[in-house]
């Protein structure tokens, strides 16, 4: 379970009931990323079953422009993952996949509001039984983001977690 908390978290990425995001009139779609990107972050945070666990993730901007790609990795490499998330013209939506070191992966929407975004994503393949998670992020003045989630699992709605990540330079997306 702890794999797929940070898995979902990061699906990065990551609309909630199949809300759509609208690009800006003059703006990209990605343009809420850019933020995230270009950088490595850390969370800490404490797992399901007590266990202090960091995720570390790199963000950025690949494809032309037309994505963007976070890869991260748990407690050095115990497990990770790796998303696309890009503007999808035929469901005028964010939208992204994510695919696992666990074997399972993601598919999921994302809506923007003021201050960061909401996703929705469907698991498929999770060895635990969940089967959707919502997630949600904020971007602070400080510089630091926060992400809390849920869980489907067994019919239902479950606290997922609660991470707040800084900027970290040094750290590095490490798979084992």
């Amino acid at each position: 379970m702890k794999a797929l908390m940070i898995a979902c978290a990061l699906a990065a990425l990551l609309a909630a009931d199949q809300a759509t995001a609208e690009p800006a009139a003059a703006g990209d779609p990605l343009d809420v990323f850019k933020p995230y990107c270009g950088k490595t972050w850390r969370g800490e945070f404490t797992g399901g079953d007590g266990q202090a666990m960091t995720d570390v993730s790199r963000w950025e901007l690949v494809l032309g422009g037309k994505a963007v790609r976070t890869v991260h990795s748990l407690n050095d490499g115990v497990y990770g993952g790796e998303s696309l998330t890009y503007w999808d013209p035929a469901r005028r939506t964010l939208a992204f996949v994510y695919v696992t070191t666990a074997g399972f992966r993601t598919e999921g929407t994302m809506a923007v509001d003021a201050a960061g975004f909401t996703a929705h994503e469907k698991v498929i393949g999770d060895p635990d039984g969940v089967t959707e998670v919502r997630s949600t992020w904020r971007l602070d003045d400080d510089g630091s983001f926060a992400l809390a989630s849920e869980f489907l699992k067994d019919g239902q709605w479950v606290p997922g977690h609660s991470i707040r990540y800084v900027e970290a330079p040094e750290a590095e997306v490490r798979f084992r």
